[in-house]
């Protein structure tokens, strides 16, 4: 007698078109409910892992995905028509993967759907999660102990190479990545100061983070005297987020053998190339023998480990403190990535797609 395979209704969340300037949510598209099985049908590639997604991440990298390729870049764009991808936490409901069995729980790439077939090569990123609860909660795979926590290591630690004592300026500081280098940088005994774009948020820096002090860049008409007022030596650390006239401003206040680790660009993602600052003070990366190095969290994968061990029992202790912007539902993604391009996000922007108890 055959048995018959589970089904459930998978809804999916998809580029309509390509984006020229700031996206909406008119761009993107619920889809209402397809019946997918729930198992593996035999026909994916070996390797594939039948997910239910939790968690999805809305992360500044997507935008640059969101606009018709016109060069070659680390990271493909979007399919019109298809789920959009990205960073999340799912639970394994089948796996032709051996790492992976029914109910483990991973993070990496998935799709803005319910339930997602991750294929090689992608799937073999996805990462088990051992570590939740006791004070570490699931959504911490798209953040801390995500692609955002991991992003601040490197940058912080293998890229900048703090000492004692030393200057560090973070921009966009509020947000998944920028509130965990500023604590990082406490964390190493440097002075830090933060820049955000609300009082809301400088304050959460100052009061949360524990940045020395910080600004709101919308308040300041001149952004090279704020820094020289934070930072009357001059900047020995700078993790850049934004790009543009921050960038720029930041280049003339950097002391000599200075450091500057590319993390992003996001003031600049939705501007087409010839609406984009320009950065004139490029010049000073010569005079004061700046190291200025982009990175991307993939090339970095093998320090996970070690970072996990070492952020650990911080969280756990409450050493180090992570604010998550929650939006509930898969029809409100579009809405929460649009508005990580507007700021108005506080903290780490997250979707939750289902509870863990529910995945199924």
């Amino acid at each position: 007698m055959a048995t018959t395979t589970a089904t459930a209704t998978n809804r999916r969340v998809i580029l309509k078109e390509y984006v020229e300037g700031y996206p909406r949510e008119e761009h993107m598209e619920l889809l209402p409910g397809s019946s997918v099985p729930l198992r593996l049908t035999g026909t994916e590639p070996a390797g594939s892992v039948l997910v239910r997604n939790l968690y999805l991440s809305c992360d500044p990298y997507m935008r640059p995905k969101m606009s018709r390729p016109l060069r070659e870049s680390y990271t493909a764009a979007f399919v019109p028509g298809d789920a959009i991808t990205g960073y999340g936490v799912s639970r394994v409901l089948d796996s032709s993967d051996p790492r992976f069995a029914p109910g483990d729980l991973v993070w990496g790439i998935t799709g803005w759907e319910d339930y997602s077939v991750v294929t090689p090569p992608v799937s073999k990123f996805l990462a088990k999660i051992s570590h939740h609860g006791e004070g570490v909660p699931l959504s911490y795979y798209t953040g801390i102990l995500g692609m955002p926590g991991l992003t601040a290591y490197v940058g912080f630690h293998e890229i900048c190479a703090p000492k004692k004592g030393e200057t560090v300026f973070v921009s966009a500081a509020s947000g998944a990545v920028g509130q965990l280098v500023g604590q990082f940088a406490r964390l190493a005994g440097c002075h830090v100061v933060g820049s955000a774009g609300s009082k809301e948020k400088v304050e959460l820096l100052k009061t949360k983070f524990g940045f020395h002090d910080a600004f709101n860049y919308k308040e300041e008409p001149d952004l090279g005297a704020a820094l020289k007022r934070c930072f009357p030596d001059g900047i020995d650390i700078y993790f850049e987020n934004v790009g543009g006239a921050m960038l720029d401003a930041v280049l003339l206040n950097m002391r000599v053998h200075g450091r500057i680790a590319v993390c992003g660009f996001i003031s600049q993602y939705n501007l087409a190339d010839g609406e984009k600052d320009a950065v004139r003070n490029l010049a000073a990366v010569i005079a004061k023998r700046l190291r200025l190095q982009g990175f991307i969290e993939p090339d970095h994968k093998h320090l996970y480990p070690q970072y996990e061990a070492w952020v650990l029992p911080y969280i756990r202790d409450g050493t180090l403190a992570y604010v998550e912007d929650v939006a509930e539902g898969l029809e409100n993604a579009p809405k929460a990535l649009i508005g990580l391009f507007h700021g108005r996000n506080v903290g780490k922007q997250l979707v939750r797609v289902a509870d863990d108890e529910s995945a199924a």
